[in-house]
């Protein structure tokens, strides 16, 4: 059983790097399935047991890049990673998520199949996370909870996801945009109040 897991865990990289090499080449519009079977030397039935669908492809691919990312903002440097103030840390996240989102936009979409209307998984793990750094910021509002809901919404699909994209020049200064605004956003929910200020000489 260890030596079919090992092969198992082979295979699904081999596939990964293949389709990454692919994507460089032609666009994700070019992948398919038979095609990455083939640019594997690896057989169909292999890449459908592994993927089921084309969208599988994708949905593998930005799975992967997503373990990446929630390693950098669990144990990596900060701001993203711990050790800076919550505030610096909702601006950090904000910003990297949206850089990666849009980076990976035609993979994201692609990852979509007809019955799905977003990635989920990956959303509800955002709201956890603002909802903890808003708590720590000591941000005041209502009901924080939907709050980090909406915040949510402003990083994850489908806003981002159904975006138009142009070249690449013009991409990285569509994303350094919406970086600032949610960094903007922010910085006006953490802003010091009357009330923040008295508690915090209070503690002090």
């Amino acid at each position: 059983m260890s030596v079919e897991r090992a092969d198992a865990a082979r295979n699904r990289q081999l596939l990964l790097n293949t389709v990454r090499e692919m994507i460089t080449e032609t666009g994700v519009e070019q992948v398919t399935m038979d095609g990455l079977a083939e640019r594997a030397g690896l057989g169909k039935g292999t890449v459908f047991r592994r993927f089921r669908s084309r969208a599988g492809i994708f949905h593998a691919l930005l799975d992967d890049d997503e373990r990446a990312f929630r390693e950098r903002v669990l144990h990596g440097p900060p701001p993203l990673g711990p050790g800076a103030l919550p505030a610096a840390r909702l601006v950090a996240y904000g910003r990297a998520r949206i850089r990666f989102l849009l980076e990976r936009h035609a993979i994201a979409r692609a990852a979509l199949d007809h019955n799905q209307s977003m990635l989920a998984g990956e959303s509800i793990l955002s709201q956890i996370h603002l909802r903890m750094l808003l708590g720590h910021a000591g941000v005041d509002a209502p009901d924080v909870d939907s709050l980090a809901l909406q915040l949510t919404g402003a990083l994850e699909g489908p806003i981002l996801l159904y975006l138009p994209m142009s070249p690449r020049a013009d991409n990285d200064r569509h994303i350094a945009r919406l970086a600032d605004s949610w960094q903007i956003l922010i910085e006006c929910l953490c802003q010091p109040t009357p009330e923040r200020e008295a508690e915090a000489d209070r503690k002090g």
